[in-house]
């Protein structure tokens, strides 16, 4: 191989070399595919693989867990109960839009009695109750009541003008026949210009210590924007300690609603 092909060969491959380069500068952006929410990769604005920034799913490890203050279960008549857990969401704004729990019930000496499963939605920031009517536990006596979720929680991030807007104002909060037949009024008002649909209205009652004595649901299908309503609540019987406080929390589903 003389000296002359050998230049040749050098200078074809410098030059196929280039033409390689400036080929793949041209045609890279073309495969190369822009950020989502869902290409398993930490990219964009994310603060984490596919969550975060600009992507509708919060990240865990910015996201706090709940804290269930107290779970406990109310007499209604004999052998029927009504459960209520309070919890507490830490998250400002992210939220959990379905996610199933389990009440559990034993007895004075721990043995387990029965269980409800349900299935809620947790809202954003602050607190909420979560409650199971009617629960049959025959002629068992519920003693300990213990509430958990049964699988894990999918946040999402919800915006802070969604949270500042979409709120249910209480008001003339009175009880009336507490020695009787118990009576609970009050009215509510959807503070928004938006539709607020399935709102569940619970209502706890506390004794002079702060614990809470009995409580009770009711539904709206929906809440039209700035519409209000008056809410009942009724007892059978009578309450085993005198009501001091009064508290009435709406829970409703916040990826229910759309501001628009």
């Amino acid at each position: 191989m003389t000296w002359a092909f050998k230049r040749q060969v050098f200078d074809l491959i410098i030059f196929f070399g280039v033409v390689a380069v400036f080929g793949f500068l041209i045609i890279y952006p073309f495969f190369q595919k822009e950020p989502t929410c869902k290409d398993g990769r930490q990219n964009g604005t994310e603060l984490g693989v596919d969550c975060g920034g600009s992507c509708v799913l919060a990240c865990m490890e910015t996201t706090d867990p709940v804290s269930i203050l107290w779970s406990r279960a109310f007499k209604v008549v004999e052998g029927r109960y009504n459960a209520v857990a309070y919890i507490e969401n830490h998250n400002e704004n992210q939220a959990v839009s379905k996610i199933r729990y389990r009440f559990r019930f034993a007895d004075e000496n721990n043995v387990y009695i029965g269980k409800r499963d349900g299935e809620t939605s947790i809202p954003p920031s602050g607190n909420f109750a979560v409650f199971e009517p009617a629960i049959d536990l025959g002629n068992s006596i519920p003693v300990y009541t213990t509430f958990e979720f049964t699988e894990a929680p999918v946040w999402t991030q919800v915006t802070s003008d969604k949270v500042n807007q979409l709120k249910i104002f209480v008001s003339d909060v009175k009880l009336e026949g507490e020695d009787s037949d118990p009576r609970l009024s009050a009215t509510i008002k959807n503070n928004s210009l938006f539709t607020i649909p399935d709102v569940n209205v619970v209502a706890i009652l506390y004794d002079d210590l702060g614990n809470a004595v009995s409580t009770s649901q009711t539904y709206f299908q929906k809440l039209a924007g700035e519409e209000v309503q008056n809410v009942n609540f009724t007892w059978p019987e009578p309450f085993s300690a005198k009501v001091l406080t009064k508290e009435i929390i709406p829970v409703f589903n916040v990826f229910g609603a759309q501001l628009k």
